[in-house]
């Protein structure tokens, strides 16, 4: 499996009306996808659950490097570019992945961020962080790593966001989830 997520950051005053009817015009476009375990169509809005910028950042989850590369390369990024212009796409690589076919009953994605520090030996490291991670109730997550960067990444994907008690971290609203 490989991830994939570019987080356009759009300007305060931004209409996020505009990114709710495009995502509602053209998300289902996206289902069914070949080579695609999920997208998650996800937006922040300034000011709300402590959010201080507005962003459209959709996450692929992909079975493997083919269903990118041809997303990437066979014209359907091509309408991220068109209409905001070239982006930075990050890559990372899942770690642990706990989804089921409930995922589609999440309506926000809670992100945390650690640092993988440097140390003698990276072996049971995946049991280590999967054991220090908080523990949200009753939600799935993928755990996506990047040894570019030496960070990883836990999504949380929740129905609910008073199951988030004191963690810190990202809340997205979930606009649509493709399949």
């Amino acid at each position: 499996m490989i991830a994939s997520q570019y987080k356009i950051i759009l300007p305060s005053n931004y209409d996020m009306n505009i990114i709710r009817k495009r995502v509602e015009d053209n998300g289902f476009k996206t289902d069914g996808l070949s080579g695609l375990k999920f997208k998650l169509y996800l937006i922040t809005e300034k000011g709300i659950n402590h959010n201080i910028q507005n962003s459209y950042s959709p996450l692929y989850v992909w079975k493997d490097s083919e269903g990118l590369n041809r997303f990437l390369f066979n014209g359907l990024y091509d309408n991220i570019i068109s209409s905001f212009g070239w982006q930075k796409v990050n890559i990372g690589i899942p770690l642990i992945d706990t989804t089921t076919e409930r995922i589609i009953e999440s309506k926000y994605l809670f992100e945390i961020v650690g640092e993988i520090e440097p140390q003698e030996s990276l072996n049971n490291l995946k049991n280590k962080i999967e054991k220090d991670i908080p523990k949200i109730e009753n939600a799935e997550y993928v755990i996506i790593y990047n040894p570019d960067k030496w960070k990883y990444h836990v999504c949380y994907f929740i129905k609910d966001l008073s199951t988030i008690k004191s963690e810190k971290g990202i809340i997205y609203k979930i606009l649509h989830i493709s399949q």
